[in-house]
């Protein structure tokens, strides 16, 4: 059984944004980037899978530029069979890497393909149901546990009301949940001996060419400042206090 799993290069998450001066985009020149910590859970799930002996071959696959090549570089570290970079200079929206990825699933054939519910970036949450939707493929969102059985795979997924329990077909789309697991370690010798793996590079332009973005961002802007807290001597006190702000009208 093979397994593709989708990560994207983000921001790291213990990098404080900073919004560029013309306020178009976040500014990452210089910035410590890596592995979207949601694609890493997928990653992760995936190897767990191969050391049950129910995964053979793990691809883990990345869309972007040259540069994206050091997070396929870490999951290749993390123990991943194969790395592809879908190699694309210009920023993409989600249906456009959807229709990549689905393009490389036609290619690769995988019976599992795994990714983060959302990146840590854009947090759109599209990707993994627009791929699932052009494969018409069954999908298993927000996935906080999986088990393969035979030719289908149980998953565990969060819901607004609970928990939920699908049983689906193979090939199947799942999106990690932050409940899923905790992804190991990755040991310094691992990440020296993967910078000698080769990595496949396919340019995007000749997987799918009408990529062009439907979307265009407009501006992007600090959140608003929270304003300072405040001290109240009783329940009196603070039910006035919230009364004056409006707080128990909204």
């Amino acid at each position: 059984m093979k397994a593709l799993v989708a990560v994207k290069r983000a921001l790291d998450y213990n990098i404080v944004p900073r919004i560029r001066s013309d306020g178009t985009d976040v500014d990452i020149a210089g910035a410590k980037m890596s592995i979207s910590p949601l694609d890493e859970i997928a990653l992760e799930e995936a190897l767990r899978l191969k050391e049950q002996n129910k995964v053979d071959e793990i691809l883990v696959v990345s869309v972007g530029p040259a540069i994206t090549q050091d997070v396929l570089r870490h999951g290749l570290a993390m123990g991943a069979s194969r790395a592809l970079l879908l190699e694309a200079e210009s920023l993409l929206d989600q249906l456009g890497i959807a229709k990549l990825l689905h393009a490389l699933v036609e290619r690769e054939k995988p019976d599992l393909i795994l990714l983060g519910k959302q990146s840590i970036d854009d947090e759109a949450c599209q990707v993994g149901q627009m791929l699932a939707g052009l494969m018409n493929a069954s999908q298993g969102t927000f996935a906080s546990k999986l088990q393969l059985v035979n030719d289908e795979i149980i998953v565990t997924r969060e819901t607004e009301a609970g928990t939920e329990t699908l049983a689906l077909m193979l090939p199947a789309v799942i999106t990690a949940d932050l409940r899923l697991n905790e992804p190991r370690f990755v040991k310094l010798p691992n990440l020296m001996m993967a910078k000698k793996k080769p990595i496949e590079i396919i340019p995007a332009n000749e997987l799918v060419t009408h990529l062009e973005p439907r979307i265009k961002r407009t501006q992007i802007s600090p959140p608003a400042t929270r304003p300072p807290g405040i001290l109240v001597k009783d329940v009196a006190d603070l039910v006035t206090t919230l009364n004056k702000s409006g707080a128990l009208h909204s």
